[in-house]
């Protein structure tokens, strides 16, 4: 009957699109936002990346956000914040009923405007009250650190994407169990990290940022970054691996504008954009033996370890392997040029000699 009538052709088969899952990394080492703060505070920063969210968060219900800050001596996470073992944990009386407790002071707050989304108030709150406390617990002692703990905000948020890619592929029913697993399938969650950079690329993190951006490349996690100030050296190498945009801020003030015209598009839709491309990329690395970033260095043919200098004894200090350095340094071979034959002047004409008796015949 259906094919009599053509009612099949006015059936409409609506596909779930996979939720976006984005992970902000903001850098908050203390001594780059204080020579920041004439033009950008981290208070202004913070307002404008909660925009951000927002407009992320509002494109489908099925997006997700985290927030994380990468600190000078650990990796906080903001957004969602850690719960808090003594106040989930419920107390019964002699009569054993269970005690309520009274609603936080943050959910009071958080619902006290009746114009503002709750989810939106919920996220502000937890990163305000998480910076707050992430600055109130910084010592005199860790300022004198110049290290941002870049790679473990990056490890942080690269599990929270594996971890909502598994809770998704488990309750996802519309695949059968037989079916091949297909390693070139697209993730369940589209996941970005966005890195809000202030402070200058460390050496000596290196190794552990590389290898988080080595792990991102795989699971198809692209990495973007803005970089208010700062040489982001690793950031650049980051971008370029995973595919990702990397924006250096002329004017730090504009950051708004730089979150929402050049990174609100997510993995799936910039394939149809002309998205923002950087025009040189610093490959410079950084020495296994003193942590220098180097143009030009030593490599083991190993382990692919990098050294500035050729290691004591020409063993790798990472694999143990005894190395050759070969002919290096040595001057390199002259070869001799070969002599051209000269021409023969015979009478004082410029011909070749021909080597007969008789010359040649004139008319």
């Amino acid at each position: 009957m259906d094919a009599v009538d053509v009612s099949e052709h006015y059936e409409v088969t609506a596909a779930d699109n996979s939720p976006s899952l984005l992970s902000i990394v903001l850098d908050t080492n203390p001594r780059a936002w204080a020579a920041l703060d004439s033009s950008l505070s981290l208070a202004q920063a913070i307002s404008n990346i909660l925009v951000f969210v927002n407009a992320h968060l509002a494109f489908s219900n099925t997006n997700q956000v985290a927030v994380i800050a990468a600190h000078v001596n650990r990796a906080v996470w903001l957004y969602p914040a850690p719960q808090n073992p003594s106040a989930t944990t419920t107390t019964k009386d002699n009569s054993g009923d269970v005690q309520m407790q009274d609603v936080s002071a943050e959910t009071n707050s958080s619902s006290a405007s009746a114009n503002k989304y709750p989810q939106f108030a919920q996220i502000e709150s937890s990163v305000f009250s998480s910076i707050q406390t992430l600055m109130a617990e910084t010592t005199v002692q860790d300022l004198d650190q110049v290290t941002t703990q870049l790679s473990g905000a990056l490890t942080l948020a690269l599990c929270r994407i594996n971890k909502t890619a598994q809770s998704l592929s488990s309750s996802d029913t519309t695949i059968s169990n037989a079916a091949p697993v297909n390693s070139t399938a697209p993730p369940p969650v589209k996941g970005r990290i966005v890195v809000i950079s202030v402070s200058d690329s460390e050496p000596s993190q290196y190794i552990p940022t590389m290898n988080a951006v080595f792990a991102a490349a795989h699971n198809q996690v692209a990495i973007d970054t803005i970089a208010l100030a700062g040489d982001s050296t690793f950031l650049q190498q980051a971008c370029f691996n995973t595919n990702g945009i990397f924006l250096k801020a002329s004017n730090p003030q504009g950051l708004l504008t730089y979150l929402m015209f050049g990174l609100i598009p997510d993995t799936e839709a910039r394939g149809s954009l002309i998205t923002p491309t950087h025009d040189t990329v610093d490959f410079r690395t950084a020495c296994f033996c003193h942590g220098k970033v180097v143009d030009t260095g030593f490599v083991c043919s190993v382990c692919l370890s990098i050294f500035c200098e050729p290691p004591e004894n020409a063993e790798c200090l990472t694999c143990g392997t005894i190395l050759a350095l070969g002919n290096y340094g040595a001057k390199p071979a002259v070869i001799p040029r070969k002599k051209k034959k000269k021409k023969k002047i015979t009478n004082g004409s410029g011909r070749e000699e021909t080597g007969s008796a008789t010359g040649t015949p004139r008319p």
